[in-house]
């Protein structure tokens, strides 16, 4: 397969890649000439990964943690410079789901949710953007959700944590343009692990599941890899001009409303 190698000698730092969009946005990167800092909950997982982007010659590392954690996204950014001498973005991909109605759910679990989807964005972002100043082309790509946008049951934590990362988004693009660019995207029913332990706040999940995908206008579920080619466009100087902005990727859904 022909690749332009557009992302050769950049450095970016993805979290959530040990599977789903995470994942097959760091085989994407790799491909392009990335060099790679993977972070995930699960060595085992993440080690695959290195491994599959090590066959094709590649360079990636995988640090294993706690997203939530202020240190450990600290941590990060140092790799970054420590293997490769510079960061030219990131993805955040991690996420959890929190499931469970306002009267049902436990504070604990709301605070946890909100640990892993917006204050694991602003941790990496804190220590990353001095980094990314240095850079000619950084760029950013947050992953929200339609859940920004969109009820869903028994998910309040998680629709008010996308929302939030899209928020954030907006403000730090606004805060660190033209030099940083910052955009975010917001997947609807891909088929990852997730949209499968989702599915449980509904009667009949596998049906819930089938039903998402034919309930878009383009009546499938996305896959990883179509989040992660709109990623690469955000990412690379092909969207030099884009900044700011949400982009919608959900077979048509919230169109269909």
């Amino acid at each position: 397969m022909h690749m332009d190698k557009s992302l050769i000698n950049k450095t970016y730092i993805i979290t959530g890649a040990s599977s789903g969009m995470g994942r097959a946005t760091a085989l994407k990167f790799a491909q392009e000439g990335a060099q790679l800092i993977l972070s995930g909950r699960d060595e085992a997982k993440g080690q695959q990964v290195v491994n599959e982007i090590h066959s094709t010659n590649g360079s990636a590392v995988f640090y294993q943690g706690d997203v939530s954690d202020l240190d450990y996204n600290k941590k990060l950014v140092e790799l970054a410079i420590q293997h490769y001498g510079q960061l030219d973005g990131l993805v955040t991909n991690a996420g959890i789901l929190g499931l469970g109605s306002i009267t049902e759910l436990e504070p604990k679990l709301w605070h946890d949710t909100f640990g892993v989807n917006v204050n694991s964005v602003f941790y990496l972002l804190k220590f990353a953007i001095p980094e990314m100043l240095k850079r000619p082309s950084a760029s950013v790509v947050v992953n929200a959700s339609i859940a920004a946008f969109k009820t869903f049951p028994n998910h309040p934590a998680y629709c008010a944590s996308k929302a939030a990362l899209v928020a954030l988004a907006k403000q730090a693009a606004v805060e660190y343009g033209p030099t940083i660019r910052i955009n975010c995207i917001c997947p609807g029913p891909v088929d990852t692990p997730l949209i499968h332990a989702s599915a449980v706040a509904f009667p009949d999940p596998a049906k819930a599941v089938e039903d998402a995908g034919k309930n878009t206008l383009l009546q499938r579920l996305g896959t990883p890899e179509d989040i992660a080619k709109l990623t690469f466009f955000l990412i690379s100087e092909d969207s030099s001009w884009i900044t700011g902005s949400v982009y919608t990727i959900d077979g048509g859904a919230i169109a269909k409303g």
